[in-house]
This record gives C-alpha cells, sequence and structure tokens, in this order.
C-alpha cells in the first residue's frame, strides 16, 4: 500500500513540474499578445491555467502508453487493429471485393458530391501518394536514401511546361516523356553513387537535388529563373477544353487512375524477382552480392522505376497548378515525401498511402487552428514515430510453408 502511495506521488510530482516547465516554455507565445498599432499589451492569464492541467493530465496518459509499450514489444504476436482488419479483409475474398467496390465507389462519387476546394486537396494527395510509392521502391525496398527525390519531379514538371510553352505539346503526349526522363535522370544520379551508402548517400542526393533547384532558378534563358512558367495547358478531353470545374474533376480522375496503375506496378515490382533484389539488397548489401546478385543492375533499376513515378507526377502537377517556379521543388518537398514513406511503414504500400492521407489532408483540414496547426501536426508525428517507430502500417514479410506429407508404412 505504502509503495503505491509513494509511485502514485512520484508520478504527480513528476506531472507537475513537466506542467510547470511547459508552462514557462509557452508563456510569451500564449500569454503576451502586444498590439502593435494601439501600442498596448494584452494579458491571457486564463490560457496559463488551460495549458497547465493539459499537460499535467497528459503526462499521465504519456506515460501509461509508454508502460503500455514496454508491455507489449516482447510479443511478437502483437497486431494493431488497423494491421489486423486490413489482414482480415485481404484473407477473404468477400470482403475484400467489397471493401474494393465501396472505395471505388466513393472515388467515383467523390468529385460529385464534395465542393472544389475539397477536390483540389484531394488531387494534391493522390499526387503525394504516387510519390511516395516511388521513392518506396528506392527506401522502402532497395534501402538506398535518397534526400533529392525532388528533383525528377521538377524535371517532369518542367519538361512539360516548357515543350507546352514552346511547341504546344499536350498533357498526354508529355506523360510518358516525363516517366522516361525520369527513368533516365534515375540512371545519371545512380551511376557516381553505386559505391555509397548511408549518410554519405543521402548528402549526395540532397546535393543533387539542390543542383537542380539551383539550376533551374539561375537557367533564366530556358526556365524562366524565379519568375516561373505560367499558362501552362490543363489536359484536354479528346480535343475539347473543360472549365475550372470541368477540368479539376478531369485531372481527379486522371489521377485516381495513375494511382491505382502504380499500386499495381508496385506490387507486381515488389513480389517479382527485381524486388526480392531489392529487398536482399536493403538487409544486408555483402550478402547480396554474394548470393550472386548483380548490386549495379539493382540499384539502377531501384533509382530509375522510383524516378519514372516522380516523373509522371511532376507532369500532372504542372497541368493541375498551370504555374510552377522553382521554389515548388525545395527539399522541403524532399523531406514531406520521406515522411510519408517512413511513417506509414518502409516497403508497404497500404502505410504510404495512410502516410500520405495523414501528412498532406491533415493540416489542410487543421487550418482553423490558424497558428497552432503545425504545432499539432508536429504533435501527431511525434507521437505516431515514438508508439509506431516502424510506422503505421509495417511491410508483412512474405514466407512460404513447405508441407511434405508422410506415407505411412502399411505392415501385413
Amino acid at each position: 500500500m505504502t509503495a503505491g502511495c509513494d509511485g502514485y506521488a512520484q508520478s504527480v510530482r513528476k506531472s507537475f513540474l513537466v506542467a510547470l516547465w511547459f508552462v514557462f516554455l509557452t508563456f510569451p507565445i500564449m500569454v503576451i499578445r502586444v498590439n502593435t498599432i494601439e501600442h498596448t499589451v494584452v494579458w491571457h492569464w486564463s490560457r496559463i491555467g488551460y495549458v497547465a492541467l493539459a499537460i499535467f493530465f497528459g503526462s499521465f496518459v504519456w506515460r501509461w502508453l509508454l508502460a503500455r509499450k514496454e508491455l507489449k514489444k516482447d510479443d511478437s504476436r502483437n497486431e494493431t487493429r488497423v494491421e489486423s482488419l486490413l489482414t482480415r479483409l485481404q484473407s477473404h475474398p468477400v470482403l475484400r471485393y467489397a471493401a474494393l467496390g465501396l472505395l471505388a465507389l466513393a472515388a467515383v462519387v467523390y468529385p460529385q458530391v464534395f465542393d472544389l476546394y475539397q477536390t483540389n486537396i484531394m488531387i494534391s494527395c493522390l499526387v503525394y501518394i504516387v510519390l511516395g510509392l516511388g521513392l518506396n521502391i528506392v527506401v522502402g525496398l532497395a534501402g538506398l536514401l535518397d534526400l533529392g527525390y525532388v528533383a525528377f519531379y521538377a524535371v517532369g514538371a518542367y519538361a512539360y511546361a516548357l515543350c507546352n510553352m514552346h511547341w504546344g505539346i499536350g498533357f498526354w503526349y508529355m506523360l510518358p516523356v516525363g516517366a522516361v526522363l525520369g527513368a533516365v535522370l534515375g540512371i545519371l544520379l545512380g551511376f557516381p553513387v553505386l559505391r555509397l551508402r548511408g549518410d554519405y548517400l543521402a548528402i549526395v542526393t540532397l546535393g543533387f537535388g539542390e543542383i537542380i533547384r539551383l539550376v533551374l532558378e539561375n537557367w533564366g534563358e530556358v526556365t524562366m529563373g524565379p519568375s516561373g512558367i505560367s499558362s501552362i495547358a490543363r489536359p484536354s478531353l479528346f480535343g475539347f477544353h473543360l472549365d475550372v470545374v470541368g477540368s479539376t474533376q478531369y485531372m481527379y480522375y486522371i489521377m485516381v487512375g495513375l494511382m491505382v496503375f502504380t499500386i499495381f506496378s508496385v506490387n507486381r515490382l515488389q513480389n517479382s524477382r527485381i524486388g526480392r533484389a531489392w529487398l536482399a539488397l536493403r538487409e544486408d548489401e555483402i550478402a547480396c552480392q554474394a548470393m550472386g546478385i548483380d548490386k549495379v543492375k539493382t540499384k539502377l533499376m531501384a533509382f530509375a522505376l522510383g524516378a519514372t513515378w516522380a516523373g509522371m507526377a511532376g507532369v500532372v502537377f504542372a497541368a493541375k497548378t498551370t504555374f510552377i517556379n522553382p521554389a515548388s521543388f525545395t527539399f522541403w518537398e524532399s523531406a514531406i515525401i520521406l515522411s510519408i514513406v517512413v511513417i506509414g511503414g518502409m516497403g508497404s504500400i497500404r502505410g504510404v498511402i495512410a502516410g500520405a492521407i495523414i501528412l498532406i489532408l491533415v493540416p489542410e483540414y487543421l487550418r482553423e487552428f490558424a497558428q497552432f496547426r503545425m504545432l499539432l501536426f508536429g504533435a501527431i508525428m511525434v507521437l505516431v514515430m515514438v508508439f509506431r517507430p516502424q510506422g503505421l502500417i509495417s511491410a508483412k514479410r512474405k514466407f512460404y510453408e513447405y508441407k511434405v506429407a508422410e506415407a505411412e508404412a502399411v505392415h501385413e
């Protein structure tokens, strides 16, 4: 009884100190409001009480969650409710097809039910899903940390913008061209970094992304420099030009089709021979080479195929926004795409989709919180990485079972 009371008193003391420290840190932000027009200072003392109470009780919940995580750490059968639900849906054919049918129906009627703003942000989410699945090939499957992935994205966007501006080439012609340009650029990046791994590879790819951005920003005679390229044509429907609402809905359906094609292709690649080679390369590069896998070919295939989807997504981005400039392709974009892969679950297609939905849609729907939007967004990311370090939906390893039927000897 005494030990329990001591433990409770210690928890209360820890929570009180945490609340006091957090109040001290947030005091200038939460309490003091300076009116520069009337030259007055407004003090919001009540906010300190709300913050202190929230942190005090939140620290109890935090420690309880950490203790629960420690208890479940050694349980190899531990599976989240989301993963168990997805496993049941995948294992049961009727439920799987019913769920796919509901998703397809929701995707078809979405732009008809929601307004233009909601359709636009969903298009952005679908673009990042495609980008995340492309980077998932390089980082999640092959284990190659690429921080310059936005360079392939920029090349696809600028290829369509420049070809449309100078020669009037349409969207559907440039979509496969953007994919080919991305693949070629991925091979060109892959050759110099074949011998690099880990942090060294990340630094080189980061430099590659910055080189592309600086070229786009300073080569004004070709790329129009910081002013960017405007009036990029949207995709036409059998030669007919649509209005803003119609073109937005058309772009939405294009992105839905591209996302389905990307999921199908990445899933087939993951389960193919080259996909197994990527997984072996990620686990142990030396053992992979010792087993006879061509390391050069495997890495170049990962860079090329990952960059292919970025090139196509860049063409779609240019057609969607009708304006691009180098500020749209900074390192921050690569960081967001990498965060989608890591938070969703490296190597997991469903995890990448979930990560894109959280990292792209959640900040949009938190705009009502104004200046606290990014604070809440950061808190969500911290919670995910603390309690689900393997990602929201971790990749499942495939295994094969060989059952040998034992012949029974018949003795007469």
